[in-house]
């Protein structure tokens, strides 16, 4: 497999983002960068991104949720920020996503953890969720989902998909800057793009779109199905975050409210902001992360 390593020196002096780097080395070779923050006995938080960002959006919310005694893993995904970035498309399979990510976390192997995921964060996420749910203790979601391919996706979800697919120059931070209910500045946009100073760094970011289940034949639809049922049977706390102004997830909040045992009597939010909630109203969410993670 080709892959790719953005230079440490694409990250140098981001705006606020002090954090280094912790790394582990998958069987098949890949590297996966992650962030390791906090007292090391205090209820670990799981932070996953989506597309096309990295674990730099998590900025806003890692200093509360340390302050509140957590201990913060944010990984990059395989293909984003300083983890390595298979060039070929091909490597980009949704099952190839999740593998490598419970691989991770194996091999991080944190104890009982309380997961936050958004957008592909999401989609990622509650598949581990579902593949070892011994050892999640509590989980948030925001603006994401566990598709099928039985529900038509909205129109804003159809044609991100055909412009990450079109679209000449993949415009990272764009994107990002696109999808925030407030306007990032030039070196927050700069940030996000720092992980990919050329468009052949750019196969993960490319490819994941075309990879959501739209349809009932796509090749992760029985897996989705399978952890679907396990999420049907989950007591555990499941909180939902949903912005109310993302118009690619708008709605998503409902499945998992009817479906999902542990949604009742949870303390479930409407925030202020678009797709990358996490840029809007981080404090909030971390606050909201901080009700929810098991004490003692």
């Amino acid at each position: 497999m080709e892959t790719l390593r953005t230079p440490d020196a694409a990250f140098a002096e981001l705006p606020g983002w002090p954090y280094e780097p912790r790394y582990v080395d998958l069987p098949d070779g890949l590297r996966i960068a992650y962030v390791d923050e906090g007292p090391a006995d205090g209820p670990v938080v799981l932070l996953i991104h989506g597309e096309p960002s990295w674990s730099y959006l998590y900025r806003f919310m890692i200093p509360p949720l340390v302050a509140g005694g957590c201990r913060v893993l944010a990984p990059d995904l395989v293909g984003f920020g300083r983890s390595d970035k298979p060039t070929e498309r091909s490597a980009h399979t949704y099952e190839h996503h999740v593998d490598w990510m419970l691989a991770w976390i194996r091999a991080v192997d944190p104890g009982d953890v309380t997961f936050f995921g958004q957008d592909w964060g999401g989609l990622i996420g509650l598949r581990l969720v579902t593949a070892e749910p011994d050892r999640f203790a509590a989980v948030v979601v925001a603006n994401t989902g566990l598709p099928t391919g039985e529900n038509k996706p909205t129109d804003a979800f159809m044609a991100w998909q055909k412009f990450s697919q079109t679209v000449e120059t993949f415009p990272v931070g764009v994107i990002v800057n696109g999808g925030t209910g407030r306007d990032l500045s030039p070196a927050e946009i700069a940030a996000y793009d720092a992980p990919f100073p050329t468009e052949g760094h750019k196969a993960g970011p490319r490819q994941l779109p075309s990879m959501v289940p739209t349809e009932a034949d796509n090749p992760s639809t029985a897996a989705n199905k399978a952890a679907w049922e396990v999420l049907r049977s989950w007591t555990k706390p499941f909180v939902c975050a949903f912005s109310d102004n993302d118009p690619v997830t708008k709605g998503g909040e409902r499945v998992f409210l009817r479906d999902v045992p542990g949604a009742q009597d949870q303390p479930h939010v409407t925030t202020s902001g678009g797709h990358f909630l996490q840029e809007d109203c981080g404090p909030e969410l971390a606050a909201l992360i901080l009700r929810v993670v098991p004490r003692g």
